[in-house]
């Protein structure tokens, strides 16, 4: 008896990187979490709002997550109605295909960028075309005009970790006649970001997490940034209450330490730099990043390997299977400490 659909069956799923069994001590650079906790309003903000007995508990969340959508917009300065709040950014990823395209229509992202969005389009039942990168990390063969109903841009990219100018973006989104996301997981670590081209173009959104930036992995909040009515389509179909009430206490303790925010910044760019440049001293080709990780190849171009000595030596990286990825490694950008140790594992190798 067949009750799957046949597509559902059919699908591998995501597979995320490696995660260690609980008592298994490892250097873990593998899942761009950030090495640092949260603001120390966050644990605060989660204790008093569970509260001497965790009888708030009882109680369903804001269904609206309003005060985060205020906080957000005021920190991005976008009235309210700009803003929908998510259980991650995969959440707002998930739902932008089921708001937008219907199952046999298309959409497109670049390969390689995020994986997971292959496996939103499975699930939905649509078509996917992907486009290759130049050299000089523009898009292969853009055509001038896209009619796809969604083209996904991860910016900077991930894994490669480049980003994309505003510029270029702004071109993109005039060549799209459907929706453009910008995706900007990892855009709090670069210099620039793609806010301005919502203001003026109707057909891009802003998609953000709190999981990188704000070292709330494990707390699972996203956002998107939109024209309103792109935004009241996205609340049609969220789960009603899709962020509990620990989660939203978090949000917006998080969002309103921005002193905070700025130093973690600040911290993990400059070791990703000092990283980078030990990388280089040690022969690997390393693309310059823009998130808080790197890509780098190692002289031999033999990615497999220098994941397996790391691992023997506890140190978790990612490694990935795909052809155009495999001669290299993704490495999570820990502690300055943290990487010397990694730097040392990686001279060690050879």
């Amino acid at each position: 008896m067949n009750i799957l659909r046949s597509n559902i069956a059919s699908m591998a799923g995501y597979v995320p990187g490696f995660q260690p069994p609980d008592g298994e001590v490892f250097l873990k650079l593998n899942s761009n979490e950030n090495p640092y906790p949260p603001a120390p309003g966050v644990v605060a903000a989660i204790l008093a709002e569970l509260g001497s007995d965790g009888a708030s508990l009882r109680k369903y969340p804001c269904a609206s997550s309003g005060r985060l959508r205020q906080i957000a917009g005021d920190l991005y300065g976008f009235d309210p109605s700009w803003v929908i709040m998510a259980n991650g950014s995969d959440e707002v990823l998930n739902n932008l295909i089921r708001a937008c395209a219907a199952e046999g229509e298309e959409i497109a992202y670049v390969h390689p960028s995020y994986s997971y969005y292959s496996t939103l389009a499975e699930i939905q039942g649509v078509k996917v075309r992907t486009f290759g990168l130049t050299d000089d990390y523009r898009i292969a063969d853009f055509p001038e005009r896209y009619e796809g109903r969604i083209f996904f841009l991860t910016t900077p990219n991930a894994p490669l970790g480049f980003a994309f100018p505003i510029a270029y973006i702004e071109e993109l989104a005039q060549r799209c006649a459907g929706i453009l996301v910008a995706d900007e997981a990892y855009v709090d670590f670069a210099d620039e970001n793609a806010l301005d081209l919502v203001r003026n173009y109707e057909n891009v959104v802003v998609t953000r997490t709190l999981s990188k930036s704000y070292s709330l992995a494990g707390m699972r909040l996203g956002l998107a940034i939109a024209r309103p009515e792109i935004i009241a389509a996205l609340d049609k179909i969220r789960d009603h209450y899709n962020l509990d009430r620990l989660a939203q206490a978090a949000c917006c303790a998080a969002l309103s330490d921005q002193d905070y925010f700025r130093d973690c910044i600040r911290k993990v760019r400059e070791t990703r730099e000092a990283f980078s440049g030990r990388l280089r001293q040690l022969g690997y080709d390393v693309i310059p990043s823009h998130g808080n990780y790197v890509f780098a190849v190692p002289p031999d171009r033999n990615g497999r390997s220098v994941y397996e000595g790391l691992f023997q030596r506890k140190i978790l990286v990612r490694h990935f299977s795909d052809p155009l990825l495999s001669p290299g490694l993704r490495i999570t950008i820990g502690t300055r400490e943290e990487m010397e140790i990694t730097a040392a594992a990686l001279e060690e190798i050879g």
